[in-house]
């Protein structure tokens, strides 16, 4: 019996000692805890916001914060009811890439009313003076790469012409699209002043190009319009598109009636995010280009402003002129999109560990 109480009392010392060693690990785990970041998708349905979403849970994570990550499959009032939300969860943090930038400035009024801070991720905010910073990629830039990438597949430089050429624009909700579109436009018109680029349809402008919501199937049927209407006795030669989700319906189109066989070469199209189908059909000798933008980079970024803004500094910038949101100059960082075709592929997208080879087959 003796020996038994000695056994139990050895063992609640241990069960003591236990707990007591147990009570530190857990006050580590809820400091290491630096608080909750909200971050808002706008949709599933391309590749690259939900590498955006896991490049940024994944580094949020490794920095010491919880995330709420939410996509809102490009349905604006879904999208505020998932802010909305997170206000209320007591997120330290939003960080936002808005379906519609227009249509935030109540959600965002509430944000700074509970002192959270708001990040724009890669689409900039409009009318709201609650937009704290602005993290993207140099989307002029972008614009310019895609149009120099048709413009030297063409030869236009070398006094080559007439060609045809026609325009497409992102989603006119969108503000990066006026960018993608202004820069394209700033390498492209000199050559259309010259006769060199022709624009048959004569339809240029955002407001007769754009596409609503990046949709791949209303730019598909737009471009069956263009065929069918301007296009029955001549050949489209480029097309300029700023997204690779647009780019493959509309290389949908030229295929549907005989562009890429026979003796009907398949128009030069311009595409932006290096999305999978799209690096594959540039192998398949379709789609000509695309942009990359590294997410991985975006994210880093990003959380380096959150650290930041939270540890009471100043975020890193690089860009306070350029991105007017209608109320104020949301200070920015701004990333360097990079050109891909079949030249350089491997050595951007598998060569930096985005893509797997795999991947790609």
């Amino acid at each position: 019996m003796k020996r038994l109480k000695i056994a139990l009392a050895s063992m609640g010392a241990g069960l003591m000692m236990v707990a007591v060693g147990l009570l530190p690990l857990s006050t580590a785990a809820v400091a290491a805890d630096k608080g909750l970041v909200g971050i808002s998708m706008p949709t599933k349905s391309s590749a690259r916001w939900i590498s955006d979403g896991n490049s940024m849970v994944e580094q949020f994570k490794a920095a010491g914060y919880s995330t709420d990550l939410q996509y809102a499959e490009d349905d604006i009032p879904n999208q505020l009811q998932q802010i909305e939300t997170m206000i209320l969860k007591g997120v330290k943090v939003l960080v936002i890439a808005a379906i519609d930038g227009t249509t935030l400035s109540n959600a965002l009024q509430q944000a700074a009313d509970s002192g959270i801070k708001v990040i724009a991720y890669d689409r900039l905010i409009r009318d709201s003076g609650n937009v704290d910073y602005y993290a993207t990629f140099d989307n002029f830039q972008v614009g310019v790469i895609q149009a120099t990438s048709l413009n030297d597949a063409l030869g236009v430089k070398d006094g080559k012409g007439p060609f045809n050429i026609e325009l497409f624009g992102g989603s006119p909700d969108d503000n990066n699209a006026f960018f993608f579109y202004d820069g394209a436009m700033s390498v492209l018109q000199p050559f259309i002043d010259k006769g060199q680029l022709v624009v048959q349809s004569k339809q240029m402008g955002m407001k007769q190009v754009g596409t609503l919501r990046w949709d791949g199937a209303v730019a598909q049927a737009r471009m069956d319009n263009l065929l069918s209407a301007f296009y029955t006795d001549k050949q489209v030669n480029a097309v300029l598109s700023p997204y690779d989700g647009l780019s493959i319906g509309i290389l949908s189109s030229l295929k549907g009636v005989g562009y890429g066989s026979g003796d009907l070469k398949m128009p030069f199209v311009s595409g932006q995010d290096a999305e999978v189908p799209s690096v594959k059909s540039m192998l398949a000798g379709e789609q000509y280009s695309t942009v990359f933008k590294d997410t991985r980079e975006l994210a880093k970024v990003t959380v380096g402003m959150v650290e930041a803004l939270l540890g009471g500094g100043t975020p890193e910038i690089n860009d306070t002129k350029t991105y007017n949101n209608g109320v104020k100059i949301v200070p920015s960082y701004l990333l360097k999109p990079v050109a891909v075709d079949v030249t350089n592929w491997e050595k951007v997208l598998l060569g930096s560990g985005y893509y797997t080879a795999d991947q790609i087959k």
